[in-house]
């Protein structure tokens, strides 16, 4: 086993980050290495993992993908009746990590988190596929189920009620935003010299920049 993982060792040699060349907003910045991801053709770029804790700080983590972005914050979408949702409820921060290996770049983001408006939800909802809302309404997500035929059925069932027409958002799902506080972007560099950039609040609205050591 120990062999298998030494393999994978390797060194980050395509380039770097400088406070310089950096933004002076972190959404800014995000944006930029955001589109660098996909125009290099990366398998679901806005992929990120979500890390959520409950009242006691006991921590869960899973993947979600980015619906949008802007100054206000990052946007993802959920059942409001899952594990992660009763975990916001009692705690209103999470993080989020980007991951784009081909890149060699990393981006952390840290905030408080808050529901969409139900508008928000209701335009996002509709622009999803019909399969896809099906299934908002088959699912009661992180709930124990019987079999996956049992599922299946209730799919079935809800496809024959609402075959040729709207399907409506449920009420126990919709949309999250992630207001960022802390921002952080690494750029691996050889020898495990990493850069990384740390965009935290200064005091007049703007943003401070620090360097922190890999």
């Amino acid at each position: 086993m120990e062999d298998s993982v030494a393999r994978l060792r390797r060194e980050y040699t395509r380039t770097g980050l400088s406070e310089n060349e950096a933004q002076p907003d972190p959404v800014e910045q995000f944006r930029r290495w955001f589109e660098a991801a996909l125009e290099a053709g990366l398998h679901e770029p806005n992929a990120m993992t979500l890390a959520t804790a409950d009242s006691s700080g006991a921590p869960s983590a899973r993947i979600v993908l980015l619906k949008g972005y802007d100054e206000h914050g990052f946007v993802f979408y959920t059942s409001y009746t899952g594990r992660k949702a009763a975990e916001l409820e009692e705690n209103p921060r999470a993080a989020l990590v980007f991951y784009w290996g081909k890149l060699e770049r990393q981006v952390r983001v840290e905030g408080e988190v808050s529901r969409l408006l139900a508008e928000e939800s209701d335009a996002y909802f509709a622009s999803r596929p019909w399969g896809s809302r099906i299934g908002a309404h088959v699912s009661e997500q992180s709930r124990p189920i019987d079999s996956r035929a049992a599922l299946e059925r209730r799919q079935r069932e809800l496809e024959e009620r609402y075959a040729g027409r709207e399907v409506p958002r449920p009420a126990g799902w919709g949309g999250y935003r992630l207001a960022p506080q802390r921002v952080e972007f690494w750029q691996g560099r050889e020898s495990r010299l990493h850069d990384r950039l740390l965009y935290t609040p200064d005091d007049s609205g703007g943003w401070e920049i620090t360097r922190l050591q890999p």
